[in-house]
């Protein structure tokens, strides 16, 4: 399969590129700088590409997954950070080309990489299902819901919901856990919190499975992912273990979560690594931290 990836070199869009590359696809990442050598574990072709700007060229992909997102470094809801007008012109309007290009060129399918940011404001606790209509409270939510509606009208168009994604960071990257194991190895008090969290590589596993998929086993394209609801408290209880770090554990939470279900994904194969599969990652995402 040619496969053409926006965001390949983020922290998010890096396992999508390297399980596109471990199933034989020839991969082409389009964004600002190309990948520095040994990015990737192995070659990928690379064209420029900003989401400000116009749609990069398309001929002869066979499938588009859209991963890019222009926001503040560090942040994606708020990430519009004090331009909310250039953040809309590139993720809203920048999708919406990409979007329109990919149809002119024949693309058999395009993925998107939404998020769980459209249930917005549904009451904490609620179990969140495709079939609830978005409500976006966020200029994030609300991109990512807009982009949405617009993917409906490609012919084979699918969106994944996805939650908070979890994994070792790339080279030169750090992931998004870094400045928690930072600060809790060096004993500064940790606030509680949970959240539902998917590895990286289980999305990724996610997108194959939807870009193989027979258009008939798709229904309406859109699909939560979502694997394990996780207390810091947990989380850091592995830290400590595998540290040997004598510092406090923060509290159990008792925030109620808006869990996904994600009954359509399991039903084409999807299978998670839960638990399992987050103590297995520790090891490599602690180093350099400790």
């Amino acid at each position: 399969m040619k496969l053409a990836v926006t965001g390949g070199t983020g922290l998010v869009g890096r396992f999508l590129v390297e399980e596109a590359l471990a199933a034989g696809d020839t991969v082409t990442v389009l964004t600002r700088r190309p990948p520095a050598p040994g990015f990737f574990s192995a070659p990928v072709a690379h064209l420029p590409y900003d989401l400000s700007g116009a749609a990069p060229p398309l001929a002869g992909i066979d499938a588009l997954i859209h991963a890019g997102f222009s926001h503040v470094p560090g942040r994606y809801r708020g990430g519009e950070g004090d331009d909310p007008e250039g953040f809309l012109r590139s993720n809203g309007d920048g999708t919406l080309r990409l979007f329109e290009a990919a149809a002119r060129s024949g693309v058999g399918r395009v993925v998107f990489l939404s998020s769980r940011a459209v249930y917005g404001d549904y009451p904490p606790g609620t179990e969140l299902t495709e079939a609830m209509p978005p409500r976006p409270d966020t200029l994030y939510g609300e991109v990512k819901a807009e982009a949405e509606v617009a993917l409906a009208d490609l012919p084979a168009g699918v969106a994944l919901r996805a939650t908070g994604v979890y994994g070792p960071a790339g080279p030169g990257q750090r992931h998004k856990w870094a400045d928690l194991f930072g600060a809790f190895l060096r004993g500064e008090p940790i606030e509680p919190r949970r959240g539902t969290e998917v590895h990286g590589d289980d999305l990724a596993a996610a997108v194959r499975l939807v870009l193989d998929a027979p258009q008939d086993l798709l229904g309406d394209g859109i699909f939560n992912v979502s694997d394990i609801l996780l207390d810091r408290h947990d989380l850091l209880a592995e830290v400590a273990r595998l540290t040997g770090a004598p510092h406090p554990l923060p509290a159990q939470s008792d925030a109620p979560v808006s869990a996904m279900r994600c009954d359509r994904l399991r039903a084409l194969g999807w299978r998670p690594g839960g638990m399992a599969r987050l103590r297995a990652s520790l090891p490599a995402m602690l180093q350099g931290v400790v």
